[in-house]
């Protein structure tokens, strides 16, 4: 293949075209015409002798050749930018946005400081906190560049991924100060309150009642949500008990903790972002304050 032929323009169109899956965004991304990114897209078919995009049930779906060119692209466009070498911008003159995945917790208590640090230091960066789905889902969000950050339990792997061990994180029983367990509480106690389960899957059974199984014990499970922000409404208002990261005990007022009556494994939280991004002055920063703010102690 003749380089001198090919316009790199082309491939920043390309780019767009692959994240939005949809002609009309790219464009506007891109700032260009729709019927110009049109043309783009039959051009790099052509290119690529693949057709990229198809139109499914009202929606355009990418090709397994067009996945499989995502993350090179990426890394691609991202070296260049590197060999160009802009000049660094003044963190207060950044217009940025940065897109976290991360669950609502840790997400509870890091937004609000996190909003106000950046409100100080870089007005200009604007934030959108996607949803957690697995901490494969955003290992996978982060290569193939739907993500910039990603706050998860991480193995750390030859993926290009840089990671940031921020804490290990224990769980507790939390309750209501009134809950007739509070004032004795023991693992009769417990086995014999209902629980609320926090699965984004809507599962009942968790590694906990694989524990209590070995133990020829079990658990009534009462309520399951998909997220930690409905818990405290919950026990406050209930004679239900629930196990939370202790952090999201300690952070909210109105309850009362005990240590779990069984051994719970606990477990690491990671920051995370592509090799590819290392460059980017925007992403170092809002990085930064996340991993300060998650490695402060947590509130008595």
């Amino acid at each position: 293949m003749n380089l001198r032929s090919l316009d790199l323009n082309l491939l920043v169109v390309l780019d767009a075209l692959l994240d939005e899956a949809h002609v009309g965004r790219a464009a506007e991304r891109v700032g260009l015409s729709q019927p110009a990114a049109s043309a783009a897209l039959q051009r790099c078919r052509h290119l690529f002798r693949d057709k990229l995009m198809e139109r499914g049930r009202g929606v355009m779906r990418l090709t397994p050749r067009a996945q499989a060119l995502r993350a090179p692209l990426k890394a691609l466009l991202a070296e260049v930018e590197a060999l160009v070498d802009p000049a660094p911008v003044p963190l207060h003159e950044l217009r940025q946005t940065l897109r976290i995945v991360m669950t609502d917790y840790p997400a509870l208590f890091v937004l609000a400081p996190l909003a106000a640090r950046l409100g100080e230091t870089a007005p200009g960066l604007d934030l959108v906190v996607q949803p957690w789905l697995s901490a494969e889902a955003a290992r996978r969000a982060l290569v193939e560049g739907s993500a910039d950050l990603a706050v998860s339990v991480f193995a750390p792997g030859e993926d290009g991924l840089r990671y940031t061990h921020l804490l290990d994180e224990h769980y507790v029983v939390a309750m209501r100060p009134g809950h007739p367990a509070a004032t004795a509480f023991d693992r009769a106690h417990w086995l014999a309150s209902p629980h609320i389960v926090v699965s984004g899957r809507g599962e009942r059974t968790t590694p906990v009642d694989e524990e209590l199984g070995r133990r020829g014990l079990a658990r009534r499970v009462g309520f399951v949500v998909p997220g930690f922000q409905m818990v405290p409404t919950l026990l406050r208002q209930t004679d239900m008990m629930a196990l939370l990261p202790s952090r999201v005990a300690a952070a909210e007022g109105g309850l009362v903790s005990f240590p779990p009556p069984v051994p719970v494994a606990g477990f690491p939280l990671h920051l995370a972002w592509h090799q590819r991004r290392a460059g980017d002055a925007g992403l170092r920063h809002v990085a930064g304050l996340l991993a300060e703010l998650l490695r402060a102690p947590a509130p008595a």
